[in-house]
C-alpha cells in the first residue's frame, strides 16, 4: 500500500498542472527567487493536503463512506476549479491592461526644505507602490484556493489504510503528502530554470497576462477536463 500511495501521489501530481504551474508562471512574472517559488509551492501544497487529510479523518471518526466524504471533496473541488478560473482571469485582464499602458509620465516637485528640490515619478511611484502589494497578496490568494482544493485521490487511501490501524493510516498519508509536495517542488524548480534557458526577453511586458492566462487554463482544466 505504501509503493502504491507513492506512486500515485507523483502521477496524480504530473499530471495535475494545477499543482506546479501557476507556480512556474507566477515565479517569472513576479520575479520571484527559485527560494521564494518553492517555498510558496511547499506551503501551498502542505495546506491542500492538510486540509484534506482533515476531512477524510473526520469522516473516519464519524463513520462516513468514501461516497459520502467523495461528494464533498466533489464540491470542494467545484469551488477550487471556478477560484483558479476566476484569478487567472482577473490576473490576465490586468496583466494585458498593465502591458498596454503607456501613459505619459506625471513629474511631481517636492521642496523639502532649503533650496533641495525632489522630483518624483508619481505614475511610477504608484505602480511600484501595486506592485508591492499584489506581491504580497498573491501568494495568500494561492494557498486559500490550495486549502479550499481537494486531494480527492488520498481519501480511498486513507480509508483502505484503516485495516492496519493508526500506524498504517499515518504511514500511507506522509508516503502520499512527501512523494506529492516532492514531485510538486521538483516540477516548479524544472519550470524555473526551463524559464530562465528561454529568450523571454520580447514578451517580458506580458508576462503577468501570460501567467493568468496559464492560472485561468489551469482552472478550466479541473473544471471540465477532470485533470
Amino acid at each position: 500500500m505504501l509503493i502504491g500511495a507513492a506512486g500515485t501521489g507523483f502521477i496524480h501530481t504530473l499530471f495535475g498542472p494545477d499543482h506546479y504551474l501557476p507556480f512556474i508562471v507566477l515565479s517569472k512574472a513576479r520575479k520571484w527567487s527559485l527560494k521564494k517559488a518553492l517555498f510558496t509551492t511547499f506551503y501551498c501544497g502542505l495546506g491542500h493536503l492538510v486540509s484534506t487529510m482533515v476531512i477524510g479523518f473526520v469522516g473516519i471518526a464519524l463513520g462516513y463512506g468514501i461516497s459520502q466524504i467523495e461528494i464533498l471533496d466533489h464540491v470542494r473541488g467545484d469551488l477550487a476549479g471556478w477560484a483558479f478560473f476566476l484569478f487567472g482571469f482577473v490576473y490576465m485582464i490586468w496583466g494585458i491592461l498593465k502591458a498596454l499602458k503607456n501613459k505619459p509620465h506625471t513629474h511631481v516637485f517636492h521642496s523639502h526644505g532649503g533650496s533641495e528640490l525632489h522630483v518624483h515619478n508619481a505614475d511610477r511611484d504608484h505602480a511600484i507602490e501595486h506592485s508591492k502589494s499584489a506581491k504580497l497578496l498573491t501568494p495568500w490568494v494561492l494557498f486559500i484556493i490550495f486549502v479550499f482544493g481537494p486531494c480527492e485521490i488520498l481519501i480511498p487511501f486513507v480509508m483502505g489504510a484503516t485495516i492496519f490501524g493508526t500506524a498504517g493510516i499515518i504511514a500511507v498519508t506522509l508516503m502520499f503528502s512527501v512523494v506529492t509536495i516532492l514531485t510538486m517542488c521538483a516540477a516548479v524548480a524544472a519550470g524555473y530554470y526551463g524559464f530562465k534557458s528561454l529568450p523571454t526577453a520580447k514578451i517580458e511586458r506580458y508576462m503577468h497576462a501570460i501567467a493568468g492566462a496559464v492560472i485561468c487554463m489551469s482552472g478550466f482544466a479541473i473544471l471540465f477536463l477532470d485533470l
